[in-house]
């Protein structure tokens, strides 16, 4: 297996997160958001709940840094909360409900990789 550059492993898990979404029955809405104060990995939708769920991905190859409580710290959560509210500001559709996930995954150890999903971190 050839190493993959940080960004080609973001790639990767943001395309695994994706993948496990829509098995979940989710429609993606974006991917890689950005505005001046910072960029939402995966924008998704629950369409009969009609929620709207912005996913932060986190890909591993290692469990040096800690597991997905400590990827996504309250400040983290804090700046993902800014950033869907100026997201939805941009929106004519009208949700229901709101919700932030963090999708971890875990590649590299084993020959599947691992999905990790919180759902409603903040």
């Amino acid at each position: 297996m050839t190493t993959l550059t940080r960004a080609e492993l973001g790639a990767l898990g943001e395309q695994l997160a994706l993948d496990h979404l829509q098995s979940r029955g989710l429609v993606l809405l974006a991917r890689n958001w950005r505005c001046r104060y910072g960029e939402l990995d995966l924008i998704a939708a629950d369409i009969p709940a009609r929620t709207v769920v912005f996913v932060e991905v986190k890909t591993r190859t290692t469990d040096q840094f800690g597991g997905l409580a400590y990827a996504v710290n309250a400040e983290k959560v804090r700046r993902l909360r800014r950033l869907a509210a100026l997201w939805l500001a941009q929106q004519d559709r009208r949700w229901a409900s709101v919700r932030i996930d963090v999708i971890g995954v875990r590649v590299g150890r084993r020959r599947t990789p691992e999905i990790s999903h919180l759902e409603g971190v903040g």
